[in-house]
């Protein structure tokens, strides 16, 4: 089945460019030249994938990542040509499953593509059900509750959450989480799990600064407790 691509960017020479790439690839391009415009196509189109610029006119990356990630849970690659690392945390804590930074080639943002649809449709041949202490995690059914209470996560956050939960007690690095969640690991976003570890203790634990699920392993990486 035909993937829908959403390229959100006032940028017509890129978003051309982009279309033309993607559509070479075998994907379907619909486009957004704001977060406005982006909200309407969305709860339209229903995209498999959103790659989204930040700084836009009326409504700019982040105001439709904090309006969007209240509706749907659809994977989201933001662009962004500021450099300051303040500028990605924000982007990742309001929902955003990764970044690229501008200028990037075509290739890699494919690639990125690529990894994070076939990680969100992935048909995993381990346990359907995952259960440790009170968390449950069902990957068929794409659902999370700890107690009685259901938690809604972003496609990044289930991921990390299962890789955590396969083995209790294991500590896993960052750039080993970064791998399990992207399919791939580049060195210099393997911080980006610090953000998306901090999204969601504030999800699942009920103190998240001292988590009882989610430990961390200072210099080495982060482990789902055991009891």
């Amino acid at each position: 089945m035909t993937k829908t691509i959403m390229i959100v960017d006032d940028e017509e020479r890129l978003v051309s460019l982009l279309e033309a790439y993607f559509s070479q690839e075998g994907f379907r391009v619909v486009k957004a030249a704001n977060g406005r415009q982006a909200l309407t196509l969305a709860r339209q189109e229903k995209p498999d994938l959103i790659v989204l610029d930040i700084m836009m006119p009326e409504m700019d990356g982040y105001e439709f990542m904090a309006a969007h990630r209240k509706e749907q849970g659809t994977p989201i690659i933001m662009l962004t040509a500021k450099v300051d690392n303040d500028d990605k945390v924000i982007g990742l804590e309001l929902g955003a499953d990764d970044y690229v930074t501008k200028p990037f080639r075509p290739r890699e943002l494919l690639a990125r593509v690529r990894a994070l649809l076939r990680r969100v449709g992935a048909n995993e041949p381990t346990a359907k059900v995952l259960r440790c202490l009170d968390v449950t995690l069902d990957r068929q059914s794409h659902l999370v509750s700890v107690g009685e209470r259901e938690v809604d996560l972003t496609p990044s956050e289930f991921d990390l959450l299962a890789a955590l939960m396969s083995t209790p007690g294991r500590a896993f690095s960052r750039l080993e989480l970064l791998d399990r969640i992207q399919g791939m690991a580049y060195e210099g976003y393997e911080r980006t799990i610090d953000v998306h570890i901090k999204n969601l203790r504030a999800k699942i634990e009920a103190e998240p600064r001292e988590p009882r699920y989610i430990e961390t392993v200072y210099g080495v990486g982060y482990r789902f407790s055991r009891d």
